[in-house]
C-alpha cells in the first residue's frame, strides 16, 4: 500500500536551477523530491548514502523555482512496518529502515517540505518508485496514486531528485515515462549507493535508455 495526502502549489514565473542548469518549470510541471530522508541522508542513517546531506540546497532550490513557477512539488517518503519482506529480517535485500513513525523516516532537517507526500511500502510491499509499489514475494504491482494526481493537476512533465540515483530515482523516473510523462532527473540533485562500482552511472544510463532526460 501507499498513501498519498496533502495540496501543495503556487504560481509564478520560471526560474533557475541551483545547480547550473535552468529548468523552466510551469503548472503543467511537477518536480518530485525522492526520499530526502534521516536513513538515508544523515551519516547515522541505517541506509546512510555517501554525500546525500549534500543535495539539500540543491533540492531546496529546486522546489523554489517550482512554486514559484506554479509547479507542483511532491515528495516521497520511504514508511515501512516494522517487519516487510523487503527487510533482511523478513528473507529481503535490505536492513530496516525508514521504519513509519520513526526518526529514520522523518524528512532530513533542512529540506523543504510541503503537503503533497506520498508514502511508499506502508503494508510492507517494496517501494522503490513514486508511483507503483510492488509486492515482494509475487512482484504484483499497483500504484501510489501520484500518477492519477498529477494528471489531475494537469501535469504533463516531471523532473525527479533526490535520493539514491540507483535504486529510488530510476524507478520513479523510468515509471514516470512508462505512464506518459515526460521526464527529466537532474543528476546533480541525487547520489548513488553504488553497492556496485559504477551503479550510479549505470542507472543513469538505463534512464536514459528509458526516454528520461539525464541533466
Amino acid at each position: 500500500m501507499a498513501s498519498l495526502r496533502g495540496e501543495d502549489g503556487a504560481r509564478g514565473d520560471d526560474a533557475a536551477s541551483t545547480d547550473g542548469h535552468r529548468i523552466r518549470y510551469d503548472p503543467q510541471s511537477a518536480l518530485v523530491v525522492v526520499d530526502v530522508q534521516n536513513d538515508f541522508a544523515d551519516p547515522a542513517g541505517s541506509l546512510y548514502v555517501r554525500g546525500a546531506e549534500e543535495i539539500v540546497p540543491l533540492v531546496n532550490g529546486e522546489v523554489r523555482a517550482a512554486r514559484a513557477a506554479g509547479a507542483v512539488v511532491a515528495w516521497t517518503q520511504d514508511w515501512h512496518p516494522a517487519e516487510t519482506a523487503h527487510f533482511t529480517s523478513g528473507g529481503g535485500p535490505w536492513p530496516p529502515h525508514c521504519v513509519a513513525g520513526s526518526w529514520g523516516a522523518e524528512f532530513l532537517p533542512g529540506l523543504e517540505t510541503g503537503h503533497l507526500v506520498v508514502r511508499k511500502g506502508t503494508g510492507g510491499e517494496d517501494g522503490y518508485s513514486g508511483f507503483t509499489v510492488r509486492d515482494p514475494t509475487t512482484a504484483a504491482e499497483w500504484p501510489t496514486g501520484l500518477a492519477a494526481e498529477l494528471a489531475r493537476r494537469g501535469v504533463r512533465r516531471v523532473v525527479v531528485v533526490g535520493i539514491a540515483t540507483d535504486y529510488c530515482v530510476r524507478e520513479t523516473a523510468i515509471d514516470a515515462v512508462r505512464l506518459g510523462f515526460a521526464a527529466t532527473v537532474l543528476a546533480g540533485c541525487t547520489r548513488a549507493v553504488d553497492l556496485a562500482a559504477g551503479d550510479g552511472a549505470r542507472a543513469l544510463q538505463a534512464m536514459r535508455a528509458a526516454g528520461v532526460e539525464v541533466v
